[in-house]
């Protein structure tokens, strides 16, 4: 059974920084684009960034040169640094990856989320 967990959320004032952890476990043979999405309060959820194994990343317009997605392929994990974080970043965070497990086709896993709260 694959996992995701999430870590790393919790309330910070504006212009603060955060940095959020995803972590794959469970019986996984490969692990193809990994990302982050967002849903906040009465809105759809969101993609923030992704990044592919070969570390190709991409970025929602609203946060370009403020976060930072990276991976580390080798502990299957996943990272968001979100530095200037405004108001308007405040909402669940989720984990999300393209994963080929043994004795399963190749599936969309999401984490549960962690909460990023932006206020003062």
């Amino acid at each position: 059974q694959v996992q995701l967990v999430e870590s790393g959320g919790g309330l910070v004032q504006p212009g603060g920084s955060l940095r959020l952890s995803c972590a794959a476990s469970g019986s996984i043979v490969s692990i193809n684009t990994m990302g982050w999405y967002r849903q906040a309060p009465g809105k759809q959820r969101e993609l923030v960034a992704a990044i592919t194994s070969s570390g190709s990343t991409k970025y929602t317009d609203s946060v370009k040169g403020r976060f930072s997605i990276s991976r580390e392929n080798a502990k299957n994990t996943v990272y968001l640094q979100m530095n200037s974080l405004k108001p308007e970043d405040t909402a669940v965070y989720y984990c999300n990856a393209d994963i080929l497990s043994y004795g399963r086709p190749k599936m969309d896993y999401w984490g549960k989320g962690t909460l990023v709260n932006v206020s003062s």
